[in-house]
């Protein structure tokens, strides 16, 4: 028997638990409201898309290879981490709407291809509640998509999060401190990579 409650609960802590795809749409929704920044939810659900198919499809070769694979991903993706905590703080000025546009869904497509967290839910979903219990392709792509589908609704309930906050985010103060904790956030991620 599946076990729907394991599966599931995983899923959602997994997922709603501050993450940089979390934390940045949160961010950019904050920066830009819900309809802009949707751009990069959907380069999240892009690059999720692509690496939840890597993962499924090649589980058991990434489950044999992961302790040889983990602390490149791992550094490679605290640094990316940490780089999007600084431009957190910082945050660019002057780039134009159509620069903004593009720049946010290619961001949000990257996001997911060096963020561990992302491969370890993958690769842990898929080999841990799924293929014990199953091997027929289209279960297990049924099973890959309520995962991917998970997350996406993690994302934009982040970033309608975000949204709420955008009028205070017109306050320069205030943007600065919400900045601040956001970029805070982000290198605990990193950090938490390492724990």
């Amino acid at each position: 028997m599946f076990p729907w409650p394991a599966f599931i609960s995983f899923a959602l802590v997994t997922t709603f638990t501050p993450g940089a795809n979390t934390i940045l749409s949160m961010r950019n929704a904050a920066r830009y409201g819900f309809r802009r920044s949707y751009l990069f939810n959907l380069g999240i659900l892009t690059g999720c898309a692509c690496v939840m198919t890597l993962c499924t499809v090649f589980s058991a070769v990434f489950f044999a290879l992961i302790p040889k694979i983990q602390p490149v991903m791992r550094v490679l993706g605290a640094a990316y981490i940490l780089y999007l905590a600084w431009h957190t703080l910082f945050p660019g000025r002057g780039a134009s709407d159509g620069e903004k546009k593009g720049s946010l869904y290619v961001q949000g497509t990257l996001l997911p291809f060096i963020n561990p967290k992302y491969y370890l839910y993958c690769i842990t979903a898929i080999s841990t509640y799924v293929l014990p219990h199953t091997s027929r392709p289209l279960e297990i792509a049924g099973f890959a998509l309520m995962l991917l589908l998970t997350g996406f609704f993690a994302t934009l309930c982040w970033a309608f999060f975000g949204s709420a906050i955008q009028r205070l985010m017109q306050n320069q103060r205030t943007a600065t401190i919400i900045n601040v904790v956001m970029a805070l956030l982000l290198v605990y991620c990193a950090v938490s990579l390492f724990l």
